[in-house]
């Protein structure tokens, strides 16, 4: 059931806007998974990846390997990470993409605005509820 009638729920219109995403909107939607020590320590469940960043990838035929985030080409919706690429038969390398859904985050590399969004993001602080202390209840009907 759609609510907000400003949003298209149209297959094709999603499709559309997925793939012609400006690299700002890319960014949010190329997020990968915290492990599960920086889901506790952070208190948040994804992050937007970024270059040197080290990931554990969780799918595919190189599942399990550990390494640096090399490069996040945005265009393509993927992300290199050293030491996962293939031999060309001219004896080159070339890196295989990997999609950030598929990793996860097991070191984050932290700068002044990586720290300001975690804090942000911090689920604690936000999960608190709002009115601490009790409150009495009032009988309206015996006032009138």
């Amino acid at each position: 059931m759609k609510y907000n009638p400003d949003v298209s729920s149209s297959r094709r219109k999603n499709r559309k806007a997925h793939f012609s995403a400006p690299s700002s909107v890319r960014r949010k939607i190329m997020s990968s998974s915290l492990s599960k020590e920086l889901r506790a320590k952070y208190n948040t469940r994804s992050l937007p990846i970024r270059k040197d960043d080290e990931v554990r990838i969780l799918r595919g035929k190189y599942k399990g390997r550990e390494g640096k985030v090399t490069q996040v080409y945005r265009k393509k919706w993927v992300i290199h990470v050293d030491r996962v690429q293939r031999d060309k038969s001219n004896g080159a390398t070339s890196p295989i993409g990997i999609h950030p859904s598929k990793v996860v985050i097991t070191t984050i590399k932290l700068d002044k605005d990586r720290r300001a969004i975690l804090d942000r993001k911090d689920r604690s602080k936000t999960a608190q509820p709002v009115a601490t202390e009790d409150v009495e209840m009032v009988d309206v009907s015996d006032q009138h």
